[in-house]
């Protein structure tokens, strides 16, 4: 029986693939997905994370002062401004990395954006749980927030076919404090610096007790394409592309929580958008997710497209690139006739899940393939005949 890999072979030869673009391909578009994550059964949403309780605070307080002041005062990188070279200075470093109050420093004079009042915060109940999300419908906030967030306030470039940002792995220093505080009082008789540094060097492999995860929304037109491209009405378009971005976002912190990987790949976000473009219009388009690539005239590319942003490090060579394209062309198609047939039956609410995780076993390659309807066929058979024998629901839903 020919393995998984002496497929995507096959398929990678079909294409055109000399064996040099072969090996090229058949590690850039390696699936890492984790399966031995899923456990049964599986009950949806996920529980919430604990990072999710202090962002219930901090929405509380939003209430009463506003989104932007609330986190101002409790996440420390909102209260440096974007400045080349600002990630160097002791100031920075010190408050950033070992929790130094910023009172003194001169180089906190906060973080500017445009239109402070318009951010919005959201706890997202999403299948994996609920995020808090970040909403801003001003562009320049929405970069200033991803650098100040992700780029240690360093003003690096934010292409403009970005339009979300999944942080995970954020330190909050203000669950820190916190954490400190609750320790002091319940060990009030021996809470020292030297204890408290004895303790912190216990809390530091407790990375869920002060590590948060979110998401950052603006509100601009999915992958910057127009609204005349897409066919429809500004207005309309604004509120698509904001369903399709969130429920992108929400697709990858799936993953990440049930297999231990979300990535800047194409596979990863083949599913993403495939699951946020039926979020929003109710069935797959596969000619908006070549739009959104920047490949709906193929074979030509539009330079701009997102395409160029999962070539990865090191880049594919060009020949590779091409052949790439044609890949994910023929994957997007596929997926689109897989849909149409059997989407309806997949919209239930115990279905939901189900499509995606099946499409976490598969590889771009068979995806692309002819026989791509029966590879995902195949996977949603074992899925639901593993919930079987698991002796309870694979996907057990419970409203939120």
């Amino acid at each position: 029986m020919i393995n998984q890999l002496q497929l995507r072979a096959s398929v990678l030869a079909s294409y055109g693939a000399t064996a040099q673009q072969t090996e090229e391909l058949l590690t850039h578009n390696q699936n890492i997905f984790d399966h031995s994550f899923l456990k049964l059964p599986i009950k949806f949403p996920l529980a919430p994370e604990p990072h999710v309780a202090v962002w219930e605070e901090y929405a509380a307080i939003a209430k009463e002062v506003g989104v932007f002041e609330a986190l101002s005062s409790r996440l420390v990188q909102l209260q440096f401004p974007i400045l080349e070279g600002i990630n160097q200075t002791e100031a920075y470093r010190s408050a950033t990395r070992k929790g130094v109050t910023v009172d003194g420093m001169v180089e906190a004079t906060g973080l500017i954006l445009q239109q402070p009042e318009q951010l919005q915060l959201m706890l997202h109940q999403s299948l994996a749980g609920v995020i808090p999300v970040l909403l801003t419908k001003n562009r320049e906030d929405f970069v200033s927030l991803v650098q100040a967030l992700t780029m240690r306030n360093e003003p690096k470039s934010v292409p403009a076919s970005m339009g979300a940002c999944m942080i995970t792995g954020f330190n909050n220093w203000d669950r820190i404090r916190q954490y400190r505080q609750q320790w002091s009082a319940k060990n009030f008789d021996n809470c020292s610096q030297s204890s408290w540094l004895e303790e912190f060097q216990r809390l530091i492999p407790q990375k869920q007790l002060y590590q948060d995860r979110l998401i950052i929304l603006s509100d601009g037109f999915y992958s910057n394409v127009s609204a005349s491209d897409i066919g429809l009405s500004e207005v309309e378009w604004r509120r698509l592309s904001i369903t399709i971005r969130l429920e992108h976002e929400c697709t990858h912190y799936f993953t990440q929580r049930l297999f231990g990987s979300m990535r800047n790949n194409l596979l990863d976000e083949l599913i993403a958008d495939y699951i946020g473009i039926v979020a929003a219009v109710g069935n797959y388009r596969a000619d908006w997710f070549l739009r959104f690539l920047g490949l709906e005239s193929f074979p030509d590319y539009r330079e701009g497209g997102r395409l160029q942003n999962y070539r990865g490090k090191p880049p594919l060579s060009d020949d590779a690139f091409k052949i790439l394209q044609a890949l994910v062309k023929s994957a997007a198609e596929n997926l689109e006739r897989f849909d149409t047939q059997y989407g309806g039956k997949l919209r239930t609410l115990n279905s939901q899940p189900i499509m995606l995780i099946a499409l976490t076993y598969l590889t771009l390659e068979e995806l692309a393939d002819s026989e791509a309807h029966s590879y995902i066929q195949k996977i949603l058979d074992q899925l639901r005949d593993w919930g079987t024998r698991g002796q309870g629901e694979l996907l057990l839903i419970s409203n939120p």
